[in-house]
């Protein structure tokens, strides 16, 4: 009997994926990782007040072994705390000192989901490791999940070939009404519970607030791009990204205001009025951290460069120190350094990098 040891965590999707392995003949492991200290889960870091005497963290993890103990299967827990600081968090907090608009929830695949557990599991014994991700896994192929408006491949874009190969994504192939209809079915306890957001495995947070225990929050002007005329104050640049236009508490003005860059040199933010403005737009951006995941190397094909964007057609220049210009000449709205830039053709995740640089007209842009 082939051993499988499958992520849980506490959600409906790993729930249901621990189910349907078990269903299929697998010796079913669960593993909870604990990959943020539950002590700083308090209102001094940010945390919103919570009406139980339980951090949520703890509490996914009752309802993990709750699950696992109404499917028949053991629960093992592991503590990835100074992993998860070392190789996610204090990047997240780099590349926000830099002025740039980092995507954790990919670093965490790649060093703590498919590298730190993948080790342990095979400590365990495992022929497999599973997740709860909306993927699938074909002839060694990344497919999108078959649910378009779940899909998570782009969160598996930094992932290596070598790291999927023994990995099943069990609910790739359902829809998220089907996986919630399973679980109600089989009576799991997650059948209705809420989809986790913000920041992985640190959760929904007062963001600014919590931010300021790690960065120094450094308030400064926000200007106008086409005027240069000084409209507001910013609370620091590391809370916007390109396109946002909540949160920049400018009043007086009834037009749609969208942030368009930053000087980090003179800690200044421009907004520009209008969401078709052309300073929202750009024709081509610079890729590093280039990771494959497929053996091909398209010149044509489809990028997202930002999760649940659609897909916009791109043709690629692979440059000779393995980082790749990504050309878009029908401009694309808010393409952003720090996020990633996935690549696709067709159904295939073909892989993706971290957007660099983001060019208009053959000129950088964004950091003025």
């Amino acid at each position: 009997m082939k051993r499988v040891v499958v992520g849980i965590s506490g959600g409906v999707d790993s729930s249901v994926s621990a189910l349907l392995l078990k269903e299929q003949g697998y010796d079913v492991i669960g593993l909870f990782m604990r990959n943020w200290d539950a002590n700083l889960n308090n209102d001094t870091l940010g945390n919103p007040t919570l009406n139980e005497n339980i951090c949520p963290q703890e509490k996914d993890y009752n309802d993990a072994l709750e699950i696992c103990k109404k499917i028949g299967i053991p629960l093992k827990r592991v503590d990835f705390v100074k992993e998860y600081w070392d190789y996610v968090f204090t990047y997240f907090l780099d590349e926000l000192k830099k002025g740039r608009t980092p995507n954790p929830d990919i670093m965490c695949n790649k060093y703590i989901k498919f590298d730190m557990f993948l080790n342990k599991a095979k400590e365990m014994g495992a022929d497999y490791i599973a997740t709860g991700h909306f993927a699938r896994l074909k002839d060694g192929k990344l497919l999108r999940g078959i649910d378009n408006n779940k899909d998570q491949t782009y969160f598996l874009s930094q992932v290596t070939k070598e790291q999927l190969r023994n990995v099943i994504f069990p609910v790739g192939e359902l829809t998220k009404a089907e996986i919630r209809a399973i679980a109600k079915e089989n009576n799991l306890i997650t059948f209705n519970k809420k989809d986790s957001t913000g920041i992985c495995f640190i959760g929904e947070r007062n963001f600014s607030k919590f931010l300021e225990n790690y960065l120094p929050n450094i308030p400064g002007d926000i200007v106008n791009i086409e005027t240069n005329e000084k409209i507001g104050k910013h609370i620091g640049l590391m809370y916007y990204t390109i396109g946002q236009r909540k949160g920049l508490n400018i009043g007086g003005n009834s037009s749609r205001i969208f942030v368009v860059g930053k000087n980090l040199k003179e800690n200044i933010l421009y907004i520009a009025f209008g969401d078709e403005n052309e300073y929202l737009y750009s024709d081509s951006c610079i890729i590093d951290n280039v990771n494959f995941i497929s053996d091909l190397r398209p010149e044509k094909c489809s990028a997202k460069f930002r999760y649940r964007q659609k897909d916009n057609d791109v043709i690629l220049e692979y440059l000779d120190n393995g980082e790749i210009l990504v050309k878009y000449p029908q401009k694309i709205k808010s393409v952003t350094p720090g996020q990633a830039c996935v690549l696709y053709l067709d159904e295939e995740c073909l892989g993706g990098g971290i957007i660099k640089e983001v060019i208009k007209n053959n000129e950088k842009v964004w950091y003025l």
